[in-house]
């Protein structure tokens, strides 16, 4: 009777500890797709709160810029300050609602750290994010713009 309980009891703890790692889990991934969104949706709608939230102080987003004439690249940045203001100016807020593209998709989360592929309308944006005071911040974007239809 005892040797039951015993393994009731340990199956019983095994099934919670299973059930909360799923749950934390869960809340993971939605804080991270929330931060996310608040990037993306912040530009499109112009609201440079969202965008300020969503980023660490320190954000550094670049892209690799390859000069046609010369074929030498070049490595262009924008900061959190430089995003928060373009957004504040209206950022893709004249993108029409049927192209605003904002496919979000969660690469890989390790403890305090996640990466992040948002595909939006005219380019795709790779987030890596870091849980920093207790909330999911976008720390570095690598960004690439689609290419042109004619």
């Amino acid at each position: 009777m005892k040797t039951i309980r015993l393994v009731l009891i340990l199956s019983l703890s095994a099934f919670a500890s299973t059930a909360s790692a799923q749950t934390t889990a869960t809340n993971t991934n939605d804080a991270i797709k929330q931060t996310a969104l608040d990037y993306i949706e912040g530009w499109y709608e112009g609201n440079a709160e969202r965008m300020e939230r969503a980023l660490h102080p320190e954000l550094a987003k670049r892209i690799v810029q390859t000069n046609p004439q010369n074929n030498r690249s070049r490595l262009d940045q924008m900061s959190a300050m430089s995003l928060v203001q373009g957004t504040r100016r209206g950022g893709g807020k004249d993108t029409p609602k049927e192209r605003q593209q904002k496919d979000v998709t969660i690469l890989d989360v390790y403890e305090n750290a996640a990466s992040v592929k948002i595909v939006a309308s005219d380019w795709i944006d790779y987030l890596h994010m870091a849980k920093f005071n207790g909330r999911w911040v976008i720390v570095n974007v690598l960004w690439e713009l689609k290419p042109s239809t004619k």
